[in-house]
């Protein structure tokens, strides 16, 4: 066997820290997801020990990824009792959307200053393939397009502080924006994405103003389905078994 050098670093060192983070970012993003998607119901428990069985580690890695969870505002630590998926009343989801409206407008305005056209080329690569999504009834997928199509947008407008606040906000109406989804689900599908097609236009032709609107508005139509989406679980728990 050839000697290491003694600046020479193992190869399975480098490849375990490598590997290290992957596998935090894959769990994590497993999670995120299943909390998401409605797998545990707002103001839930968190089920540790089944997750761990799911996703097939240990609890360290997992409350790792819980406290990742709770900085977003997605689940709420509970001390010495592990962690509950955030429940949000009309109110809050009222206060959070008019916000996040404000911020994505806000970004909009500032990206048709600063986008170069590798930006919005990808994200029209973005856009067509959320629209293949649509078509195909893939909220999974559609979903993870539609939110990347929003973080480009924020990306572009190049401040530092925003993006912070944006962040913040969306960790916290993440769920609710994916059940909104189901509310109406037909037609509130087909407005989206119609809403999509002039956020893309005004992108592309640089409108500031335009686009802020047209994002503004986006937002508060997302709030009204989350907002009946919301009564309608509501309504559901209140009925007799």
């Amino acid at each position: 066997m050839k000697p290491m050098h003694p600046n020479e670093t193992p190869s399975l060192a480098l490849n375990s820290e490598r590997n290290e983070p992957s596998l935090h970012d894959e769990i994590l993003s497993r999670l995120r997801d299943h909390i998401v998607e409605g797998n545990i119901a707002e103001g839930g428990r968190v089920p540790e020990r089944q997750l761990c069985e799911m996703l097939k580690i240990s609890r360290t890695p997992l409350r790792e990824a819980l406290k990742v969870l709770a900085a977003e505002g997605l689940v709420e630590l509970l001390p010495n009792r592990g962690a509950r998926v955030r429940a949000l009343s009309e109110q809050d989801l009222g206060e959070l959307f008019d916000v996040m409206g404000g911020l994505e407008g806000l970004a909009g305005r500032l990206a048709c200053e600063r986008i170069t056209d590798e930006e919005i080329a990808e994200i029209e690569r973005l856009h067509y393939e959320m629209y293949g999504f649509y078509l195909h009834r893939d909220m999974h997928g559609y979903f993870n397009a539609n939110q990347s199509i929003h973080q480009k947008i924020v990306e572009a407008s190049r401040n530092e502080t925003l993006k912070s606040a944006y962040a913040n906000i969306a960790g916290r109406i993440r769920r609710v924006r994916y059940s909104a989804n189901f509310a109406r689900k037909r037609e509130r599908w087909g407005e989206a994405m119609r809403e999509h097609e002039m956020i893309l236009e005004a992108l592309r032709r640089r409108a500031g103003n335009e686009l802020s609107d047209i994002l503004f508005k986006h937002l508060r139509n997302k709030q009204t389905a989350a907002v009946e989406h919301l009564k309608t679980g509501d309504e559901a728990a209140s009925e007799p078994a």
